[in-house]
């Protein structure tokens, strides 16, 4: 397997994961069921899986999401963490220059620019946690608080309930 950005900036900051691949069908739309299948893929519970949501902000700051892939974010909670009037999902066609990584791929870790990052509580509650590895098919598995180090994140309650 060929190193992503976010393994080598993981290496860096000598943070432990496994990297694990798998058959990426193209469907990332948690009404679909990504989360479910990708966790079956992985042979993982499906609330260990994160997704990484890159919104813009009414000030157009770009800020990241990382949620539980088997739960909504609740948009009231998003804007509350960032201090924002309102948050919008980046388009699908401006992430890969925003962020060097494409739609199903995106990973909190290594993003071309250094955004503020949020991710949901929830993360706490698991032993191991599995986020993009920066290339659709790869997932990184990791302990929440190596996340948390290595995107310097602020946990917060982002659930939509």
């Amino acid at each position: 397997m060929k190193k992503t950005n976010a393994m080598r900036i993981l290496d860096g900051l000598k943070i432990p994961y496994e990297a694990k691949e798998y058959d990426d069908d193209g469907e990332h739309e948690l009404a679909k069921g990504a989360a479910e299948r990708t966790a079956e893929k992985l042979g993982v519970a499906p609330e260990s899986v994160f997704k990484t949501i890159v919104f813009r902000t009414d000030s157009k700051e770009i800020v990241v999401f990382c949620q539980s892939a088997v739960h909504e974010i609740n948009l009231k909670k998003a804007r509350n963490a960032c201090g924002a009037k309102e948050v919008t999902p980046v388009k699908q066609e401006e992430l890969l220059a925003l962020t060097g990584y494409v739609r199903g791929g995106c990973s909190p870790v290594g993003m071309k620019r250094k955004f503020r990052t949020f991710i949901d509580s929830s993360v706490m509650s698991q032993e191991k946690i599995n986020i993009s590895g920066g290339q659709r098919g790869i997932q990184l598995t990791m302990t929440p608080a190596d996340l948390v180090k290595a995107c310097d994140a602020e946990v917060v309650d982002l659930v939509l309930e």
